[in-house]
């Protein structure tokens, strides 16, 4: 389909290590009970956005997009732009219109339907949707136990839409129930039966049934309906209200990732693509001040977005969490003689400097004897020729370790942290290696690489790429 402003291509991302809720305030494992997705140490919203960006472009020419709109709560600037990082990490063209969206759960909708109405206008014809969140409650509190992590991608476009907005209704309501402040670690939450009744129930309700009157449909003819909730009983209440049955509701996913934030109404959107066929309708309603509804019809070109990382290949990837310490100290949450310091942290110049190398992961190839080599250097280290070279992004590229050590006193809440020279089109690069234990890693193992957190310093967190095993190499708990 032509000429048709809707998503092209999804991709998602999910962390491996789950949480099991039995474990949460120091209890027993409890092996195949309900648990929660938990990003590691390395992780936050930026990088599982940008993972989640590379899954949903794979195959696809990343120089086409000429938009980058990213949706978050919890990114760790107040004034320094995600979507310019997220550009940069995943190599897109420097002439890229960028924009963050924040304050509200609704903003990862508001960034879709953003996008769909820029390319519809025609200010732009490919623009990349992300959703990331890694929001955190009080230790023991219920917003602990409900909420999880993850991101989910959308590219939007004007050729070849898997499925196409037929419309969408907004509501604006101001009322305190969900809140976090400049400086506060967790999210805030009024009383749980004030929140439900007064704000999110009535909110939700009056957007899916909007969208369903302007287009003269009602909840049975959808294939299936994505629900925000903050829980699974008051999800239930929303699909009573609109008189939606249980065989249409996309599984909110309670108990295996649980609520991802901006993200969790565009994730169960994504997953309602995996399984959806050309004629679906598929309805999605977010909340947060307010709510959104949107209104989508599948396409004949869903077909072609056969075995995309989405959430189902996301979510068969894990590994357990043994005990709440560790997930403490994944989230910096347990007590530490000394405190991060106040210091500047690293040299914005050399940060500067080293940027297309750090945060692209882009090495050089000479164009006299196409040898790869990372770092940049003027002269080729093969054939000796200067100044001779193009950019060669390694970020994409499938590597091979070549040696490794195990470091026990690099921080990190689980030791040791894999510590390799990965080989990649003759290039060898130093790197960390995740997703993968001491007794499974060997030489010659297979490697693609993921955007991670390196450390932090000066109160702000500096990336880099790592290596992980290949799909079809690693094992799966």
């Amino acid at each position: 389909m032509t000429g048709v402003a809707g998503i092209q291509s999804y991709g998602a991302y999910v962390p491996r290590t789950r949480l099991p809720l039995s474990v949460i305030g120091g209890g027993r494992l409890k092996e195949g009970g309900p648990e929660k997705a938990v990003a590691w140490n390395d992780e936050d919203s930026v990088t599982m956005a940008v993972t989640a960006a590379v899954n949903c472009l794979r195959g696809l020419d990343r120089g086409a997009v000429d938009g980058v709109m990213f949706a978050s709560t919890t990114y760790a600037f107040r004034e320094k732009q995600a979507a310019a990082l997220i550009a940069k990490a995943l190599d897109l063209p420097r002439g890229i219109r960028t924009a963050d969206f924040s304050g509200s759960l609704r903003a990862g909708t508001a960034a879709i339907r953003s996008a769909i109405d820029a390319v519809a206008a025609g200010s732009a014809r490919n623009v990349l949707v992300i959703a990331s969140d890694s929001r955190m409650g009080a230790p023991g509190s219920g917003l602990e136990r409900n909420g999880g992590d993850g991101a989910v991608a959308f590219l939007v476009g004007d050729t070849d839409a898997v499925a196409s907005l037929s419309d969408a209704y907004a509501v604006s309501d101001e009322i305190v129930d969900l809140w976090r402040g400049d400086g506060d670690r967790f999210v805030h939450s009024w009383e749980d039966r004030f929140v439900i009744q007064e704000g999110f129930t009535p909110n939700m309700i009056e957007a899916a049934t909007g969208v369903m009157g302007k287009l003269g449909l009602t909840a049975s003819d959808y294939a299936s309906i994505c629900l925000y909730a903050p829980d699974a009983r008051s999800h239930a209440g929303v699909a009573r209200g609109i008189s939606a049955k249980s065989d249409q509701l996309q599984d909110a996913l309670f108990g295996r990732l649980g609520n991802t934030g901006v993200a969790f109404a565009p994730m169960q959107l994504a997953a309602a693509l995996e399984s959806a066929k050309a004629g679906d309708r598929i309805l999605v309603a977010n909340y947060g001040d307010g709510a959104e509804a949107l209104s989508f019809e599948v396409n004949d070109s869903i077909e072609k977005l056969a075995d995309r990382r989405g959430v189902s290949w996301n979510l068969a990837r894990r590994r357990v969490v043994s005990s709440y310490d560790k997930y403490l100290k994944a989230r910096s949450l347990d007590s530490r003689e000394w405190q991060a310091g106040g210091d500047p942290g690293l040299s914005a110049t050399v940060h500067f400097r080293e940027r297309d190398e750090d945060i692209s992961f882009c090495g050089q190839k000479c164009l006299q004897c196409s040898a790869v080599q990372f770092p940049n250097q003027r002269v080729c280290e093969t054939c000796f020729a200067k100044d001779d070279f193009e950019k060669a992004r390694l970020s994409d590229r499938v590597g091979k370790v070549v040696t490794y050590t195990f470091d026990f006193f690099f921080p990190t809440p689980d030791p040791p942290t894999v510590v390799t020279v990965t080989e990649i089109d003759g290039a060898r690069v130093h790197l960390q290696l995740v997703n993968v234990a001491p007794a499974d890693t060997r030489i010659g193992l297979p490697v693609e690489f993921e955007f991670r957190r390196i450390h932090e310093a000066g109160g702000r967190p500096n990336y880099y790429w790592k290596g992980t095993p290949l799909p079809d190499t690693d094992e799966v708990d």
